[in-house]
């Protein structure tokens, strides 16, 4: 039996929609912002900051805001839209809304370029079908 190797970046990823999610809805993005949205402790927001950082998806101004870097930005851009779709996909199956943003939080971070990109095939030849 062959077992799943999760990835190993998933906090990563969730730290990065959650910035590219503020930074739409606020503008600009701190890290009390971050812990307020995610529920996190300040500490821990600041020790996945630092690792964002040093990892160069993020830069942190003197006054505190949090920038993508363009490497940073794409892959946000990424897990957001693996999200949205998946949410958006669930919902339309018929699961509950909260259910489908929790599931779709869960299987965006494991699931392969190649399901995701049929998941997407098929759900633009089910719109264009219903259109």
């Amino acid at each position: 039996m062959s077992y799943i190797k999760h990835r190993s970046e998933e906090s990563l990823e969730d730290y990065l929609e959650t910035i590219l999610y503020l930074q739409k809805k606020l503008g600009q993005v701190r890290s009390i912002d971050i812990a307020k949205e995610m529920n996190f402790s300040k500490p821990s927001v600041s020790v996945a900051m630092k690792n964002l950082r040093e990892k160069k998806y993020i830069t942190i101004a003197s006054d505190g805001c949090i920038s993508f870097t363009e490497s940073g930005k794409a892959r946000a851009e990424s897990v957001l839209e693996r999200h949205t779709i998946l949410s958006n996909w669930l919902i339309s199956i018929g699961v509950s809304k909260e259910t489908a943003i929790l599931d779709a939080c869960k299987i965006e971070h494991d699931l392969s370029e190649e399901t995701f990109a049929a998941i997407k095939k098929e759900i633009s030849s089910k719109n264009q079908e219903n259109s």
